[in-house]
This record gives C-alpha cells, sequence and structure tokens, in this order.
C-alpha cells in the first residue's frame, strides 16, 4: 500500500515564490508601504529634512583618483574620462551637501521636534547627506531603490535607517510623508522628478507647503528658465514663493531654519504612525 506523502504546507505570507509572482504586487507594494513605519517609529523619527541631488558628483579627491585609474590611450576609456571632466566643475556640491547636511542635523537634534536628514541613499549628494548627519553624530535614513545602475547604498547611512524599496512610487510616499523641508542639489532626470512632483503637490494642495531650498543657481536657472513659466502664465507669481535659491551654505541654513521654526507649530501631531491605525490586530 502506498504510504501518504506528508507535507508541511507554507503560510501564504512565507511562500517567497508566491511573494514574487505577479499575484503578489499587491502584498509587496502593501509591505514598502507599511514596513519603513515601523523602522521610523522604532527610531524616533518624527520629521525629516530630505535631501535630493545627482548620484554622479563625485568629492573631488574621489574623481582625482577615478581620473588615475583610466588610460586615455585606451579607447574605453577616454569617454569614462570626458565625463568625469564634464562633472568636475560641480564637484564642489558635494562638500556644500555635506556641510549643509551637518549644521541642520546639529539644528534638528537640538529641537524638540526632532528632524533627521532623509536621502535616496546612493551615492554622490545622497551620500554627501547622509555623511554630513554621519558628522554629526545623527540619526539619519536613506531610502534606496533597486535599479541597474549607480544605485547602492552608500556607508554613512544609519544601519537600522538603511531602507530598500522595489518601487518608485511607495519610495516617493516616503520621501514626502514626513519632510519639513526638501533641498535639491543640481541633478538629472531623478532630482527634476523629485523637486517637480514636490512643487506640483504643493501647488495642488495635495500637501501642505514645505520649504524647497533650491541649491545651485546658476545650475537651476540655466537648465529651468523659470521667469518664462510665469511670463507666459503656465504657472501664476504666487507659486514661485514655494520655494528660495541659494549659493550659500550660510544663507540656505539660515532660510531653511527660520521657515521651518515657523511653520513648526504645524508639525506636532501633525502625523502619527501609519500603524496606530492598525491597533492590536496579530
Amino acid at each position: 500500500m502506498q504510504e501518504p506523502i506528508k507535507s508541511n504546507p507554507l503560510l501564504a505570507h512565507e511562500n517567497k515564490e508566491f511573494l514574487n509572482s505577479s499575484q503578489g504586487r499587491q502584498v509587496r507594494i502593501l509591505s514598502e508601504f507599511i514596513a519603513p513605519d515601523v523602522n521610523f517609529e522604532h527610531s524616533k523619527i518624527r520629521h525629516t529634512m530630505v535631501f535630493f541631488g545627482s548620484a554622479r558628483i563625485l568629492p573631488h579627491d574621489a574623481l582625482l583618483e577615478q581620473r588615475a585609474a583610466l588610460d586615455p590611450s585606451r579607447s574605453e576609456d577616454i569617454a569614462k574620462l570626458a565625463r568625469l571632466a564634464r562633472v568636475e566643475p560641480l564637484c564642489r556640491y558635494y562638500d556644500e551637501s555635506r556641510e549643509l547636511a551637518r549644521r541642520l542635523s546639529v539644528w534638528g537634534k537640538s529641537r524638540p521636534e526632532r528632524y533627521s536628514i532623509c536621502t535616496g541613499g546612493g551615492p554622490g549628494i545622497m551620500e554627501a547627506g547622509n555623511r554630513g548627519a554621519f558628522d554629526a553624530k545623527c540619526p539619519n535614513i536613506g531610502l534606496n531603490i533597486q535599479l541597474p545602475f549607480e544605485q547602492h547604498p552608500n556607508p554613512y547611512i544609519s544601519p537600522e535607517l538603511n531602507l530598500q524599496f522595489r518601487y518608485f512610487f511607495i519610495r516617493k510616499f516616503w520621501f514626502l510623508f514626513k519632510a519639513r523641508c526638501l533641498v535639491a542639489f543640481p541633478g538629472g532626470w531623478g532630482t527634476l522628478d523629485e523637486l517637480f512632483e514636490t512643487l506640483t503637490l504643493m501647488q495642488t494642495k495635495k500637501i501642505d507647503p514645505i520649504p524647497v531650498l533650491i541649491f545651485g543657481s546658476e545650475y537651476w536657472k540655466k537648465l529651468v528658465n523659470w521667469d518664462y513659466l510665469v511670463e507666459v502664465g503656465m504657472v501664476d507669481e504666487t507659486d514661485m514663493k514655494h520655494f528660495h535659491f541659494s549659493d550659500s551654505i550660510d544663507d540656505a541654513f539660515q532660510w531653511l531654519v527660520t521657515e521651518m521654526e515657523r511653520l513648526a507649530p504645524t508639525f506636532e501631531g501633525q502625523f502619527e504612525p501609519l500603524g496606530h491605525s492598525f491597533g492590536s490586530i496579530q
């Protein structure tokens, strides 16, 4: 007589094959929506100061090191050397991002509201932001995203706040849900996407206004003709008041803290942790 086959079926939430399937997509999305809140609540993260900027902007010494490792006589290295030459004038923004993040971190931990630096978690300006908070010995957040290139967690993120995302739209939610200011350094598609989405959400009153600091006016005003948008009526003049251009760490720091201190009473109790709405259900 054939013996019955003994089996130990997995619970659905433990079945990795199901979770990684197209049918498990909703569960993956929900997990990315809820899990970061657990990390934030455990680490007592209440308010964030978000730094955006290019992953390609290196500290100057790292750029020189990369250049030294390349051979201009090799055809495969010529394009890399040319790209480094184009990026080199922007290297100063790494140091400025690091110093601004350090100052904001020192200020943020002294405030009763408690503010922490949050970045996209990768290299470049993101690394500089986390590094500034690391210099100040402050907890800081990296919201990483799985990408085919450029993106990898930088070593300055607080380990317990080094979060990985599969979905851009959930990552964007967490960029803004606790954000009390946004700092945009020079960047490419990703930075433009994040900056203009934030401005659009404020313009359409989907989120309350927060201070938006655009650092590097030469870069940004060459990239976008802001005045022309107003001139042709594509945006209202009042929309231009949502942000402030700066080229100075002192000016940027002072403007941001002044605005956040002004808005601080509206932040208190504004966003309770998401998990509180689920009670004690196990």
